[in-house]
């Protein structure tokens, strides 16, 4: 049984995965799939045929815009957009309302276990790679990394962070996460974790 506040707008259309709660006046739109264990924080914003994994978190005033696809377990902190147009104007040349014949939407993908911190800003089209770490006000212009700890505007690569979101220790040639004790390694610019499937 899933919990949907009196406040909130969810489309009958859209498919809302068990045990799921969306809060107060956050909306859900047409043909958004949300899967198990999800939460939609207050005032947050899923676009129509947006698709949310499994214990996903929107946290409040967070703008998901179509085509946006996340995967299982991912946090989108508070105030963050995902955009979904690359050039963006509300008139036409000659001057007439753009309709949605007009543009063509294009989507943020965010892996698996990935992380973006409050008031981030992800500009489509970029994929946020699987257990990765968007800092908070950091604005992405590029694909990001598995497992990168990305900051800045434009955002990036300050460093590595592991399954658990800690920064990872640099212990002669390999990388270690002081939460868990996992290592990971390093070539040519991409992060694996050693012995696990992530």
């Amino acid at each position: 049984m899933s919990y949907i506040a009196e406040t909130a707008d969810v489309s009958p259309d859209a498919s809302i995965g068990h045990r799921s709660k969306i809060w107060h006046l956050a909306q859900v739109r047409e043909d958004a799939h949300l899967g198990e264990n999800c939460i939609v924080g207050r005032g947050a914003y899923v676009g129509t045929g947006v698709r949310i994994g499994a214990n996903s978190k929107l946290q409040n005033y967070a703008l998901v815009y179509e085509p946006a696809v996340l995967g299982e377990g991912v946090f989108i902190g508070p105030a963050v957009v995902l955009t979904n147009d690359t050039y963006p104007r509300s008139i036409t040349p000659d001057g007439g309302l753009k309709s949605s014949e007009d543009w063509e939407p294009v989507g943020v993908t965010v892996e698996k276990g990935a992380a973006i911190g409050a008031r981030a800003v992800c500009v489509a089209p970029v994929t946020i790679g699987a257990w990765s770490t968007v800092a908070a006000g950091a604005v992405v212009t590029k694909d990001v990394p598995p497992f990168a700890l990305v900051a800045g505007v434009p955002a990036k690569r300050i460093g590595w962070v592991g399954r658990a979101g800690h920064p990872l220790h640099d212990v002669g040639g390999a990388w270690v996460c002081p939460e868990t004790a996992e290592q990971y390694e390093e070539l040519n610019g991409k992060l694996t974790l050693v012995g696990v499937e992530a």
